[in-house]
C-alpha cells in the first residue's frame, strides 16, 4: 500500500497574487497583504482592485521594497467600497490601527494648540487651548507649539491689554495686579475699563489675529490724534505706547508672507530611506511656527507616496486650511483633495508652486527639512554607538532597540507613583512613557521593593495579555531599574513568576558616597561593577536614570497637587469642574456649601432645584 503523496506547497508571492486576480473585479476598495504568520505587511487602496493587484502579479519590474513585500505575501484580504474616496479613508484608518511594516506611518499624532477668545463672559480672557473645540468662542490656530502660542499671547498682552487670569482669580481681585502696573492688562477685574471699551480691545485683537494689524494700527493712530486734540493726554500716551508695541511686533514679523493669508507649507526631504517632513503654519498672513515629523517610510517609499500618506494621516483629526503648499506632487491628488475637502467641509487646494512668494515659502520649509534630517541622522548615529557600547558594557547579545527605565516617587508612602520611560535608537520615546498609581499596600508603607513589584507586574501582565507572541515592538530588550541589589532581587522574583526570563535587567545604584558619577551596576547572581568615570556609556545611563527620575517626580507632584486641591464637592454626583468653581466662588469654601440650604444652593448659576436638593442630601447624609 502506497503512502499518500504530500500536499503541494502553499503558494506565495506572485503565484498567490495571480490566483486572487480571478476573484476580483474593477471595483474601488482596499487590500491587505499578509505573511505566513497572518501579520499585515501592507494596506493599500485602489480605484480598480483588479488592475491594482495585477501589478503585484508581475514577476519583475518592482522596487526592492515592493519585491520584498511580494515575496513575503502568503495571503490577501479585500474590502470593496462605493467610492474611491471611501477607499482612501478606509486605507488610512486601517494603517493607523494595524501599523503595517511596509506602509508609511506618521508617528507623531499630537494635537496642536490654539488661541481661544471666549464669548460667554463680559470680560473674556485670552488663553491657550488644546484639544476639541468644545468651548464657546473664537479659535485661532493651529500653532506649531506651546512656545509659539505663548509668544503670541505675550504680544497680545503688550498691545491689547487683555486679561489672562482665570475666572476664579478675576472674581476674587480687589485691586489691580502687577500686570496692570507694567501695562500688560487693562484691569477689568476692578473696573478700570468699561465693558464696551474692553470689547473694543477684543475686536482689535481679533483683527490682529486675522492678519489685519495694519488696519488696527491706523485706528489706534486716529484715536491717539483725537485724544490729543481733546487734551486727553493720559489716554493719548497710553495709545502711543500701544502703537509702539504693535510696531515692534510687526517688525519682528518681517518674514511673514504678504500674498498668503492662510496655508500649511509641507515640505519633504528624503535621504537614505529616512524622511523628514516640515510643516509651517500660516494664518492671517502670519507664520505661527513650524514642526518637523519623521514618518516611517515603509522600507523605501518614494516622495509621492510618503506625502500622500502623510497628508491623509496628519489631517485625520486636524482641520486642513484652504491651501496646502507642497514640495512634491502627491499620488492620487484628486482623491487626497476630495478627502481633505470633505473633512474641512469646504474646498481645500493642493499646490506645488514653482515661482514667486509661495515657492520661496516651500523652499524655506524644504531647507529646514533637509537640515533637521541631517541633525536627526547625526543624533541617531551617536545614539546607535551608545547602544552598541551599552551592549558591550553589560554583555548583551545585541544593542537594545527598546530600553525601559523604571523609578518610583513618594513622600513616606504618600501619593506613591511609579514611572516608566522608554528610549531607543531615536532617543527618548516620550509617547511611550507611562505612569502607574500605586494601588497596593506597598505604597502606603513606603515599600520601594513592593512598589517596583507592583509596577512591573502590571506592565508585563498587560504585555502578556495584549501581545503574548511579541509581534509588536512594545517588548523591551533591556530593563534599567533605579536601585541596587534589593530592587534587582524583587525584579528577578516577579519576572520569574510571570515566566518572562529572557529580558535582561540591570540595577543602577549610587556608589558608597552616593556621588553622581560613581554609580554601581547590579545584575542577578553577579557582583556589582562600575564603569570608568569618563565612559560615554556611563553618561548615557545617567541620562536615562535622570529622565526616569524626572518623570516619576513629576507624576508624584501632579498627584499630590490634585489631592491638595481636592474637596468634598469632588464626590458629589452631578457636580463637575464648572459647577464646583461656581459653588466655591459663591460660598467661599466647601464647608460653607455643605451648610447651605437648598434655596441658597439654587441661587448659584447652573444649580437646578433637583441638583441643589442632591447636594444638600449628600452633605446631610454624610453628617
Amino acid at each position: 500500500m502506497q503512502d499518500d503523496a504530500p500536499p503541494p506547497p502553499a503558494k506565495t508571492g506572485h503565484d498567490l497574487i495571480q490566483d486572487y486576480l480571478k476573484t476580483l473585479d474593477g471595483s474601488p476598495g482596499v487590500y491587505r497583504m499578509l505573511n505566513a504568520q497572518n501579520e499585515v505587511l501592507y494596506v493599500g487602496k485602489a480605484r480598480n482592485l483588479k488592475a491594482r493587484v495585477s501589478n503585484y502579479a508581475r514577476p519583475s519590474g518592482h522596487s526592492g521594497r515592493i519585491a520584498r513585500m511580494i515575496h513575503e505575501t502568503a495571503s490577501m484580504m479585500f474590502l470593496t467600497t462605493r467610492t474611491e474616496t471611501e477607499a482612501l479613508l478606509l486605507e488610512q484608518n486601517l494603517i493607523k490601527q494595524l501599523k503595517p511594516r511596509y506602509n508609511v506611518l506618521l508617528r507623531d499624532d499630537k494635537s496642536f494648540p490654539n488661541i481661544l477668545i471666549p464669548t460667554d463672559h463680559p470680560f473674556p480672557m485670552i488663553r491657550k487651548h488644546r484639544g476639541k473645540r468644545s468651548d464657546r468662542g473664537k479659535y485661532f490656530g493651529p500653532f506649531a507649539s506651546a512656545g509659539a502660542v505663548n509668544r503670541t499671547l505675550n504680544q497680545l498682552q503688550r498691545v491689547f491689554l487683555l486679561r489672562t487670569c482665570t475666572d476664579a482669580v478675576f472674581q476674587s481681585r480687589t485691586r489691580p495686579c502687577l500686570l496692570f502696573q507694567i501695562k500688560r492688562c487693562a484691569a477689568p477685574c476692578v473696573g478700570r475699563i468699561s465693558e464696551q471699551d474692553y470689547r473694543a480691545l477684543i475686536d482689535d485683537a481679533t483683527r490682529f489675529l486675522e492678519g489685519k494689524s495694519t488696519t488696527v494700527q491706523a485706528d489706534l493712530a486716529s484715536a491717539m490724534s483725537a485724544a490729543a486734540e481733546a487734551m486727553e493726554y493720559e489716554r493719548a500716551a497710553a495709545l502711543r505706547d500701544r502703537i509702539k508695541a504693535l510696531t515692534a511686533v510687526q517688525s519682528a514679523q518681517g518674514i511673514n508672507p504678504r500674498g498668503v493669508a492662510e496655508a500649511d507649507v509641507v515640505a519633504l526631504h528624503l535621504e537614505s530611506g529616512q524622511a523628514c517632513v516640515q510643516v509651517f503654519f500660516i494664518r492671517g498672513h502670519q507664520s505661527w511656527g513650524n514642526r518637523d515629523f519623521y514618518p516611517k517610510t515603509g522600507a523605501g517609499a518614494d516622495e509621492a507616496e510618503i506625502l500622500e500618506a502623510f497628508l491623509s494621516q496628519f489631517y485625520d483629526e486636524k482641520e486642513p486650511p484652504r491651501l496646502i503648499l507642497l514640495s512634491h506632487p502627491v499620488e492620487n491628488e484628486d482623491l487626497v483633495t476630495q478627502l481633505l475637502s470633505d473633512r474641512a467641509g469646504r474646498k481645500v487646494e493642493l499646490a506645488v508652486p514653482l515661482r514667486g512668494e509661495k515657492a520661496e515659502l516651500v523652499e524655506n520649509a524644504a531647507r529646514n527639512a533637509r537640515e533637521s534630517l541631517a541633525r536627526k541622522m547625526a543624533e541617531s548615529s551617536t545614539q546607535n554607538k551608545l547602544l552598541a557600547g551599552l551592549a558591550e558594557a553589560f554583555d548583551l547579545e545585541a544593542p537594545p532597540r527598546r530600553i525601559e527605565v523604571y523609578d518610583n516617587s513618594h513622600i513616606q508612602g504618600a501619593h506613591a507613583v511609579g514611572g516608566m520611560i522608554v528610549a531607543g535608537a531615536e532617543g527618548f520615546l516620550k509617547s511611550q512613557y507611562r505612569k502607574f498609581n500605586i494601588k497596593g499596600e506597598a505604597g502606603a508603607q513606603g515599600d520601594d521593593f513592593g512598589m517596583m513589584k507592583e509596577v512591573l507586574t502590571r506592565r508585563f501582565e498587560r504585555l502578556l495579555k495584549e501581545d503574548p507572541d511579541r509581534k509588536t515592538d512594545l517588548w523591551p530588550d533591556l530593563l534599567l531599574i533605579d536601585g541596587g541589589a534589593g530592587q534587582i532581587s524583587a525584579v528577578a522574583e516577579i519576572m520569574a513568576e510571570l515566566g518572562v526570563d529572557d529580558i535582561p535587567f540591570i540595577g543602577v545604584a549610587k556608589g558608597v558616597d552616593r556621588d553622581h558619577g560613581k554609580e554601581e551596576f547590579h545584575r542577578p547572581g553577579e557582583p556589582p561593577f562600575a564603569l570608568r568615570m569618563n565612559d560615554p556609556v556611563l553618561y548615557f545611563v545617567q541620562r536615562l536614570r535622570d529622565e526616569a527620575h524626572r518623570w516619576a517626580i513629576g507624576a508624584h507632584r501632579a498627584k499630590r497637587a490634585k489631592t491638595t486641591t481636592a474637596t468634598p464637592l469632588d464626590e458629589v454626583p452631578g457636580v463637575g469642574a464648572t459647577r464646583k468653581r461656581a459653588l466655591l466662588a459663591h460660598f467661599g469654601s466647601a464647608k460653607a456649601v455643605s451648610r447651605a440650604a437648598v434655596e441658597d444652593l439654587m441661587a448659584v448659576s447652573g444649580i437646578s432645584a433637583a441638583l441643589a436638593q442632591q447636594i444638600h442630601d449628600f452633605f446631610h447624609d454624610k453628617g
